[in-house]
Formats: structure tokens, C-alpha cells, sequence
């Protein structure tokens, strides 16, 4: 076979081998960066609460700065301290000026401004930008509903002080954020919880693992950089 026939064979194998090669490294890649992305949820819904200063604190001032969101109130006895527990570990780990955490109070009548600030200094909360706030309650609950975060109804007395352990994570451009699970489908919010296992399926007040908190710090860091 002549020799230009021959360098012509091999090119015609080379080439495709190359464009394949190319392409699955640029899939490798393109995943890679999919997986360590953030989603976006949706725009923080607009609000405005007093917190355990006396303050208003609304949305526009948090502006800036990375921030979570957790509904709660100072007298539960379930897994709110969990949550609180959680939150402070966070903070302490984190420890940023450009990082906040609010608290938002779903029994208002007890969670006077003085009562959370008694609770702040109870549980640690050292940071300036952790706001425990307070206010109406139909107002909260009508927040909780914007958030996507289930809160019982007020008028319900059974399910009043009912809400869900999920915390919302919010990017400085006020942008509610979060990670991909192992399907690549965006998880929407991070659990609050204590768990029984390290997968975080089974959920326990004294469980020993917390995978969502360690996930929440990775992405906290993540946006804040």
C-alpha cells in the first residue's frame, strides 16, 4: 500500500478517536462543575421582623452577605434546640463577617424581643448578624408559605406550633441556593435534624450524625468565596 494511502487510514482513525476523547473529557467536565454548582431556588420572599434587640430586620439588610433561614420558637422542647445546636456549630465553624443566620420565631406571643434575646445568650449565638426575630403571626405564617417551609396554621391549636426542621440558604445577592443530590437533582433545602446514620435517613433528637450541616458549611464557604 503506498505510503500517502496509509498515513490517510491512520488519520481517518485518529481523528474520531480524538473528537471522542474530547468530547467525554468536555462531558467529565461539564459534570464536575454541575455537581459542585449551586441552584437557584427562587428570589428570598421580601420580609420584615423585629429581632432580640428591638430592630427591624428585613430582607434588604441582609443584602451582602450569605445567610440562612430557620423557622423555630424558644420553647420547644423537640427539635428546635437541635436545630439551635446546629446553627451555632455553623457559626462558630464559619466565623465571617459576611455570614448571618436568621431565627425566625413561630410563637410570637411568648417570643417577646427580650425573651429571644435571653435565648440568644442561652444557646451561644455570638455573631452579630444572628437575628432571631419576631412578629405577627399570621404575617410568619404567610412567610413560611413563600419560604416553602412548612409551618402549622395558627388557627389550628393542635398544629400551631407544628414546623418543619428544613433550613433555606441564601446567597448575597438574596438568591435562596443549594446543592445537587447523587441524581443531580437539586435537594431545595438542608435539613436542621440530628440523624440515627450518616445518610441522614433516619431521623434522631440525640443521633450522633448531622450530614446536612457539614454540607451547609461546604456551600456556605462555597458562596462565600
Amino acid at each position: 500500500m503506498p505510503k500517502n494511502n496509509q498515513q490517510n487510514n491512520k488519520s481517518k482513525i485518529i481523528i474520531p478517536i480524538a473528537v471522542f476523547a474530547l468530547l467525554f473529557l468536555g462531558i467529565g467536565i461539564g459534570m464536575s462543575y454541575f455537581k459542585k454548582s449551586l441552584y437557584t431556588v427562587m428570589k428570598v420572599p421580601d420580609f420584615e421582623l423585629t429581632d432580640q434587640n428591638g430592630k427591624k430586620i428585613t430582607n434588604k439588610d441582609m443584602l451582602g452577605k450569605v445567610y440562612l433561614v430557620e423557622f423555630f420558637f424558644s420553647k420547644c422542647p423537640t427539635i428546635c434546640p437541635v436545630m439551635n445546636t446546629n446553627m451555632k456549630a455553623i457559626q462558630n465553624q464559619i466565623n465571617n463577617p459576611d455570614f448571618g443566620i436568621i431565627s425566625i420565631s413561630i410563637d410570637p406571643e411568648n417570643d417577646t424581643p427580650e425573651a429571644l434575646k435571653e435565648h440568644a445568650q442561652r444557646i451561644g449565638a455570638k455573631s452579630p448578624n444572628w437575628h432571631f426575630l419576631t412578629g405577627d403571626r399570621s404575617y410568619i405564617g404567610k412567610l413560611a408559605d413563600q419560604f416553602n417551609i412548612y409551618v402549622g396554621d395558627k388557627e389550628d391549636d393542635a398544629e400551631s406550633l407544628n414546623h418543619s426542621g428544613m433550613i433555606a440558604l441564601v446567597d448575597e445577592k438574596g438568591n435562596i441556593r443549594c446543592r445537587y443530590n447523587k441524581e443531580n437533582m437539586p435537594i431545595l433545602y438542608y435539613s436542621g435534624l440530628n440523624y440515627e446514620d450518616p445518610e441522614g435517613k433516619i431521623p434522631r433528637l440525640n443521633g450522633k450524625y448531622h450530614p446536612d450541616r457539614e454540607l451547609l458549611i461546604e456551600d456556605i464557604r462555597k458562596l462565600l468565596n
